[in-house]
């Protein structure tokens, strides 16, 4: 469904894209330097999990903003506490004479979570000037933040000094068409594929009918019977970053990446520099290694290195693996 990448390279300011491979769409994780992205990546984006608001991780809110600005679209925001707070200080740094009732109708939706069972969120529109809306608390289920029929992301909240969220991006379930299958079936490839994977994820009846064409149609449980539709565990993702290695953070990662697909962690320092790390409340490769060995995940991406080490990429990923490895 999704296609995980870094915004930037491992020594620039954190940040994950998940780009669906269907639909105009795709999620962000931090909001660091965005200027790797095209616009045309960006303008997909309809949901923003922000870990906290240090600078490397918020900047990019402004170039997200003129993006969006002149377009009828809404962007939701989530993030630990004081995000509404960060994201109304942004808007209200900027002069919006120009805009009124008449302008594209832009959203923005801050979206807050204290570790409870609850979300704070707050609206801001164009055509309002980014005058605050009226606040309202959402219950939610467990830890999910967010939860669409196909997917959910869910959080962890971390201590890096502040508070600071992890995120896991977990799909329902995974749906394949098998093209050999598909044709020994008389098949064709076309749009209604699309349909007949909704259905699926969806767990729709399995006797439900999909039109093909204007004359033909296909009963879903056909379909998966036939192998034309295979289904399998959904990907998972997950995004760690900014924490300290605490026996408490150390376990809430290693069971929200338990098992993941993808665990995209920060290695800032290197184990050497063990003092320096633990001072800043980062991690280093030795340890974000050992938390990827204990959660088990399949793919196992280090990110967020120290400039201090420009250069010396290598003795970093080095170290990670070998911690991964269980060495």
């Amino acid at each position: 469904m999704v296609q995980p990448r870094l915004v930037n390279d491992v020594f620039g300011d954190p940040g994950l894209l998940l780009d669906f491979s269907f639909g105009k769409r795709a999620l962000l994780f931090d909001l660091g330097d965005l200027t790797s992205l095209s616009t045309r990546e960006i303008l997909r984006v309809q949901h923003v999990f922000v870990s906290h608001m240090h600078m490397d991780h918020f900047i990019g809110f402004d170039h997200l903003l003129r993006l969006f600005l002149h377009r009828d679209a809404a962007l939701t925001i989530f993030g630990p506490l004081g995000i509404i707070d960060a994201v109304e200080a942004k808007l209200r740094a900027y002069t919006w004479n120009l805009l009124d009732e008449t302008s594209p109708d832009f959203m923005i939706r801050a979206v807050e979570w204290n570790a409870g069972n609850a979300v704070k969120q707050q609206s801001f529109k164009s055509r309002w000037r980014f005058a605050p809306g009226i606040p309202s608390d959402l219950p939610i289920s467990s830890h999910i933040l967010y939860d669409e029929p196909n997917f959910h992301v869910e959080a962890a909240r971390l201590d890096h000094g502040i508070p600071s969220l992890a995120f896991a991006f977990q799909e329902r379930l995974r749906v394949n068409v098998h093209k050999v299958d598909l044709e020994r079936c008389g098949l064709p490839v076309g749009p209604w594929l699309t349909e007949a994977k909704r259905l699926v994820r969806g767990r729709a009846d399995p006797q439900t009918a999909i039109a093909i064409d204007g004359e033909r149609q296909v009963i879903l449980s056909d379909l998966l019977a036939s192998g034309a539709l295979v289904t399998a565990p959904g990907m998972r993702v997950v995004y760690a970053t900014d924490f300290a290695f605490t026996p408490a953070n150390v376990n809430k990662i290693a069971r929200l990446a338990r098992n993941a697909d993808y665990l995209f962690i920060e290695s800032v320092f290197l184990e050497q520099d063990m003092r320096l790390a633990e001072s800043k409340r980062h991690l280093t490769a030795r340890q974000a290694g050992q938390i990827a060995a204990a959660a088990k995940a399949a793919r196992r991406i280090p990110m967020h290195f120290s400039p201090r080490y420009l250069g010396r990429e290598a003795e970093l990923q080095a170290e990670f693996e070998t911690a991964a490895r269980g060495e």
